[in-house]
């Protein structure tokens, strides 16, 4: 009898802990994750929309870190931070006509060296529309911060040796773009499909973020989950007179990453 007691009661405290548990991930989620992106850079810019040069660029390897707060609390929304790294994105090329940037003129056959840096921030706003475990559809604002420059170095040869001009450019602002996100989970297998994307177009700017990616849910339990990301990403901006700047430029690649949730 005393056996048969403090097996239900043993009984009793688990679904009580499981309940507790599974409650709290109903009230407050927590997730951080952190992905290692390969970017291939191509394209051209300028500051003449007429006038613009395309170079090759050197692949680059950067990071993007990202926490995001989930609630069930109504008309409130749930909010993301990504921090996209893409630094050290590099390229050359030599000018066949005239090419002017940021006040310089390049000469035909002018060696130039470009140096950028667009690394941005986003601050996702955002509804769960639909989750039932193993499908989910979010929406909402992505304000993308960006805080770039693009820099040109020209080298010409003669006679006399060589000259080298540089120039360089800087751009930065605010930018309110639609965000949409969702994902599909194979029953039994821990693996799911996922994919989101930011996007705007105004006039002749347009600026769009979007990955596809495949999960696999390595640890699930009461206290964390833990999950394994390998997917595709693009990055591309289109400006048409942005202080003065013009591209037509697309940063895109393989990533891999990690995300954990609490």
């Amino acid at each position: 009898m005393k056996t048969q007691n403090k097996f239900k009661l043993a009984l009793l405290a688990s679904c009580l802990a499981t309940a507790t548990s599974a409650q709290a991930d109903m009230i407050l989620g927590l997730y951080a994750g952190a992905h290692y992106w390969n970017i291939e850079p191509e394209g051209q810019f300028g500051t003449k929309e007429d006038d613009q040069e395309s170079f090759d660029f050197d692949s680059a390897s950067n990071a993007s870190f990202y926490v995001a707060l989930e609630h069930p609390i109504p008309l409130v929304p749930n909010i993301k931070v990504r921090r996209n790294q893409m630094e050290d994105l590099s390229g050359n090329g030599q000018i066949e006509g005239e090419f002017e940037f940021a006040g310089e003129t390049y000469q035909a056959d002018t060696d130039v060296v470009v140096d950028a840096d667009l690394t941005n921030t986003d601050f996702m706003l955002y509804y769960e529309i639909f989750d039932n475990g193993l499908v989910s559809f979010d929406f909402g604002l992505n304000v993308k911060h960006i805080d770039a420059y693009i820099k040109a170095t020209g080298t010409t040869s003669s006679g006399n040796g060589s000259q080298t001009e540089t120039s360089e450019e800087e751009f930065s602002g605010y930018v309110p773009m639609g965000y949409v996100a969702g994902a599909v989970g194979l029953p039994l297998t821990g693996l799911s499909v996922y994919g989101d994307m930011s996007l705007l177009s105004v006039g002749d700017h347009s600026l769009s973020d979007y990955q596809v990616g495949i999960a696999y849910e390595f640890i699930d339990n009461l206290a964390v989950d833990m999950e394994v990301q390998v997917g595709y990403r693009s990055f591309a901006l289109e400006l048409d007179d942005l202080e003065g700047i013009y591209t037509d430029l697309d940063f895109k690649g393989v990533y891999a990453g990690l995300q954990v949730h609490f």
